[in-house]
């Protein structure tokens, strides 16, 4: 792992995302939960690729489209992470770009769908970040 603190920190801020994103499901705030749903992936997606050396901290992946390309291509590909979670990050981009940019709210099921997605998520990556330090 180049760079454990880096790797910490984006899953510190996942973790961030998923707290705000639980606590807005609650609320009932779909558009906000899906938002923050999708940047807790966002974030251990960057933590992921950070232990496996793929992305510098000093030159991280810039684009949405790139960021799940490489998590595609470097982590499900290589083998280190279910496909489903692939999948799954896909997914819940769609959702957030809906709930950022559409004129309707997501129903609050897709919004519970997509926390409990984010959630699933970030607990694989900090299992995969934990075998990866084992």
């Amino acid at each position: 792992m180049t760079n454990p603190a880096a790797v910490a920190r984006y899953m510190q801020k996942a973790q961030r995302a998923l707290d705000e994103a639980r606590l807005l499901l609650g609320a009932q705030k779909a558009e906000g939960a899906c938002n923050r749903a999708y940047y807790a992936m966002h974030d251990a997606a960057h933590a992921a690729l950070l232990a496996i050396s793929h992305e510098k901290p000093d030159a991280l992946i810039k684009t949405h489209h790139s960021l799940i390309a490489a998590f595609g291509k470097e982590l499900v590909l290589g083998g280190l992470i279910d496909a489903g979670f692939g999948r799954a990050f896909n997914k819940v981009q769609d959702m957030r770009q809906l709930a950022d940019y559409s004129d309707e709210p997501p129903p609050l099921t897709e919004a519970q769908s997509a926390v409990e997605q984010a959630e699933a998520f970030v607990a694989a990556i900090s299992a995969m970040i934990a075998r990866l330090e084992a």
